[in-house]
């Protein structure tokens, strides 16, 4: 038995969803955005269905809705939808450190200071496309070698979303340094093979992250409202 497909079809398909991908996650594509099908079919030189087979990819994702006689929009996190990722996001967080620091040999530990040190790299950086990178290298690399696939799953499936919320913490002035001297400290705990404070030190780094981001949005909301009176 053979199944046949189009290579090329299947390679362009997925070009256009990580391209779509990162334009929302690095705020090109904005919270509420109308998106247009024909706008976006001339902007990625594809065909109609191969851009509504996108759009039903990104939608699954969570980064899109699809509102019936209106059709596409770029997804909005509302307060209450943050606050219930970052706290899943804590927990789950939590437990990779602690199976990290469990589980991480010498090879992950040395992967993970590798990647601290693009993180760091990032900084007077005003693009923040290399942090988020950076970021996303050093979560794989503590979720690869926490011991839980369970944990790794559910993470890696949030991680967009995650993403979308970390353009907000990471954008207050001083924040990277902070973070670059909490994750110094996850990974120093780590190293020394001790769980309890594994997991506590990647509990405060994302309740901290949090605070910022919940705050930066609750001002902006408060802006667009008083915009509107």
């Amino acid at each position: 038995m053979s199944i046949q497909f189009e290579r090329a079809e299947v390679s362009l398909k997925k070009q256009v969803i990580d391209s779509m991908r990162n334009a929302i996650i690095d705020g090109t594509f904005l919270p509420g955005q109308k998106l247009v099908e024909r706008e976006l079919c001339e902007l990625f030189d594809v065909s109609r269905s191969l851009m509504r087979e996108a759009l039903q990819k990104l939608e699954a994702e969570a980064l899109i809705t699809i509102v019936p006689h209106r059709g596409p929009a770029v997804a909005e996190i509302t307060l209450a939808e943050a606050k219930s990722i970052y706290a899943v996001r804590q927990a789950l967080e939590a437990l990779a450190g602690a199976g990290c620091a469990q589980h991480a040999s010498e090879q992950d530990i040395a992967a993970l200071e590798v990647s601290l040190q693009r993180v760091a790299a990032c900084q007077g950086n005003v693009d923040q496309k290399a942090l988020v990178q950076a970021k996303n290298e050093f979560y794989r690399v503590l979720l690869k070698a926490c011991g839980n696939p369970i944990v790794q799953e559910m993470l890696t499936g949030l991680n967009n979303r995650i993403n979308s919320l970390r353009r907000f913490s990471m954008s207050q002035p001083g924040r990277l340094d902070h973070t670059v001297k909490e994750l110094q400290e996850i990974i120093a705990a780590i190293r020394s093979h001790d769980a309890d404070l594994a997991s506590k030190l990647c509990a405060e780094h994302v309740g901290k992250a949090a605070v910022i981001a919940l705050r930066v949005m609750a001002e902006q909301k408060q802006q667009v409202s008083s915009a509107q009176t």
